[in-house]
């Protein structure tokens, strides 16, 4: 196998008393689909945060591209080509589907202060290129509405295939998706499982945290499973499935009390 395009090796994140992640190993290679998944409160969230950048590890080290990253801000990763999107939509719902998507693409731009004080036409040049690349991708993701449009005039699942717009517009090795399906209906949810799939075919790789197992299984090529900030399992979607300490956190190790009988 080609060196991995992600690599954790034994992350730990504390916090005050509370270890929220602990000796936590996973790699991801480009070109996959990566899921990372577990009940309520396993250090998913914890542990995408530390990937974008969000939170620092207490121990352990970070590689991304064979580079170490560990500490590094979210800017710094955004620059080295990981891209996110949030659980909770972070749009700015007063600026145009179009602008949103703009302002991902401005962190490869090359004008500085004084180009775009002066508005010269290499700076005039660059803004023209930066807004054709934000139309193709608004039609890439599958929104059709006018690229005017206030972002928080367009439906929920346009919002969330906005934000994924935006983030692509960066030129990201890797995708990280937090819970990109939340709140979607059937209808929607199939249709994003297209997008990402025609994304991973364009040579993305991507990382998703999701809570619909049925789209987790169906989409990504491996899976982790996180519980109480561990890893109890990482194979794929199959393996997994029949894996009985990840049927143990979801569905608990109790017996079945039995049942009574007439």
């Amino acid at each position: 196998m080609s060196a991995p395009l992600l690599q954790l090796s034994a992350i730990s994140k504390q916090f005050g008393g509370l270890k929220a992640l602990n000796d936590v190993s996973l790699h991801i290679q480009r070109g996959e689909i990566y899921g990372l998944i577990g009940p309520n409160g396993a250090g998913k969230t914890t542990l995408f945060n530390v990937i974008t950048g969000l939170y620092q590890a207490s121990a352990g080290r970070f590689e991304f591209k064979g580079k170490s990253y560990s500490a590094c801000k979210p800017h710094v990763l955004a620059q080295a080509g990981i891209a996110r999107t949030f659980q909770n939509i972070r749009l700015f719902e007063n600026l145009s589907a179009l602008e949103n998507v703009m302002i991902g693409r401005h962190l490869r731009t090359h004008a500085g202060v004084f180009g775009a004080l002066l508005r010269n036409p290499a700076t005039r040049e660059e803004e023209r290129a930066i807004s054709d690349r934000a139309r193709e991708l608004l039609d890439y993701v599958g929104i059709r509405k006018p690229a005017h449009t206030l972002a928080k005039h367009l439906s929920y699942g346009e919002q969330r295939r906005l934000e994924i717009a935006r983030a692509l517009a960066t030129e990201p090795l890797l995708l990280a998706l937090d819970e990109p399906a939340a709140g979607m209906n059937a209808t929607e949810t199939d249709n994003l499982k297209k997008l990402l799939q025609t994304i991973r075919s364009s040579g993305i790789t991507i990382l998703l945290i999701e809570h619909d197992v049925k789209l987790m299984m169906g989409l990504c090529d491996r899976i982790a499973v996180l519980d109480y900030g561990q890893k109890i399992a990482e194979d794929t979607p199959e393996a997994v499935r029949q894996n009985p300490a990840v049927i143990a956190a979801y569905l608990g190790s109790e017996p079945c009390p039995p049942q009574p009988t007439n």
